[in-house]
């Protein structure tokens, strides 16, 4: 085996098992966050963040489409800022990654259900 192909084969290696799972979102609240704090002391942030894509279509016609997603931000301490600043249209920036939960309905079906876990949640700007 020539010195080229094992330099060939390293590269492969390491391309593969470089992988990463990160989300970066940048947009609007959809509803007030959900706050919610359990026994443990740990508190859940819920959010509804919409983000926005515009393009035009073969018609030349501009074409709007909002994405909706789910973002869990799990605290070990509560802010007040959280519940008195992330209102519905703030606008926000999210870095986490995705998630995908498997459950079982109410009628036995199996549902899969994906959200943003995220670790960094910030205001863009205060809008009050």
């Amino acid at each position: 085996m020539c010195h080229q192909s094992i330099i060939n084969q390293n590269l492969k290696l390491y391309i593969m098992e470089t992988t990463f799972n990160k989300v970066e979102l940048q947009g609007f609240l959809g509803r007030d966050a959900e706050i919610r704090t359990f026994d443990s002391g740990r508190t859940l942030v819920s959010l509804s963040v919409a983000t926005n894509e515009s393009y035009k279509n073969a018609q030349g016609e501009w074409v709007n489409n909002t994405s909706w997603h789910t973002v869990a931000h799990w605290r070990t301490k509560m802010d007040e800022s959280i519940a008195e600043n992330f209102k519905k249209g703030a606008l926000v920036s999210v870095v986490g990654k995705l998630n995908t939960r498997k459950y079982t309905d109410k009628e036995g079906q199996t549902k899969y259900f994906t959200e943003v876990v995220a670790h960094k949640v910030e205001l863009v700007n205060n809008q009050k």
